[in-house]
């Protein structure tokens, strides 16, 4: 007999917003990205993933001004910010910024909820001039448990990466939120979906966990943003976007989050991480495996 009623133990309404952050100009970010936040929940998403360096941009002239762009995390304007719109509107947001700890940097993600600060994650794969500004993350992969589900978080070129997914999968995230500034790639066949596509729905299926990837749009100081966020389902399919390559935009997608694991059986036989054979390689360093994950 089937069930009378669809389960909703964890149906979550995601926003992916797509925005063009201006380098430099922080405070004006930061009202931008409220103001989108805000038309989010105005239309019912709860959790929110923001573009990588959301607050600051991304192409700095030098490491003076990405460090007069940076802030304490949590403790910074931007912070604040954000943390005052989730209390208010009862969210859960996933937002680049450029952290500040003493005399270090990091391109960092901030995760937020409605009760205020959750955690951070630190970029630990720097793309290209970002290691001129920051230093690689030191926090590993944490996944936050959360109300409304187990959400694991990195940023752009750590998806390129199986590693990245796989640690975040193994500590039992029903979700990967990925704040991001895709840029073109070498090769790139204009008629398809862009390479960080294909990525992130091959990785959602390969590890059974949905993924919200936020990109920015725009071309800033003479390097263009591909756009194109998306969120898939953990089956890799998309069930939102690609956004447009070019314009500002929210995409929107409706799940439960708990089929990540309840579906996560292919057929009678095989199940994605459990049929992993550890025996033949050894388990990846730095993931504190939990029983009964998958």
């Amino acid at each position: 007999m089937a069930d009378p009623k669809p389960r909703r133990e964890a149906l979550v309404k995601i926003a992916c917003i797509q925005m063009e952050p201006i380098v430099g100009e922080k405070d004006r970010n930061i009202r931008h990205s409220l103001t989108m936040i805000e038309k989010a929940a105005d239309a019912g998403a709860r959790l929110l993933v923001l573009p990588e360096l959301a607050n600051s941009g991304y192409v700095f002239r030098s490491r003076e001004e990405a460090f007069e762009l940076s802030e304490a995390v949590p403790g910074g304007p931007t912070c604040d910010a954000w943390m005052d719109v989730a209390k208010a509107r009862g969210l859960y947001i996933v937002a680049g910024i450029a952290e500040r700890d003493g005399d270090e940097l990091y391109n960092s993600a901030v995760v937020i909820g409605p009760d205020g600060y959750i955690g951070t994650f630190r970029k630990v794969h720097l793309w290209n001039e970002e290691a001129l500004y920051f230093e690689p993350g030191n926090l590993g992969f944490p996944v936050f448990n959360t109300p409304i589900g187990r959400i694991g978080t990195f940023i752009c070129y750590d998806g390129w990466f199986p590693e990245s997914y796989r640690l975040c999968a193994l500590q039992g995230a029903d979700i990967i939120c990925i704040p991001t500034n895709w840029v073109p790639i070498p090769g790139q066949d204009p008629k398809r979906e862009a390479m960080a596509n294909i990525l992130v729905m091959g990785s959602a299926h390969s590890n059974s966990v949905f993924v919200a990837a936020a990109d920015r749009v725009g071309t800033e100081r003479g390097q263009p943003f591909v756009g194109q966020s998306l969120i898939t389902s953990y089956t890799g399919w998309p069930i939102a976007g690609p956004a447009s390559d070019k314009d500002e935009e929210i995409i929107y997608a409706e799940v439960n989050l708990s089929d990540a694991r309840r579906k996560r059986n292919w057929n009678e036989y095989n199940q994605i991480l459990r049929d992993r054979r550890s025996d033949v390689y050894e388990e990846m360093l730095g993931a504190p495996v939990e029983p009964g994950w998958y």
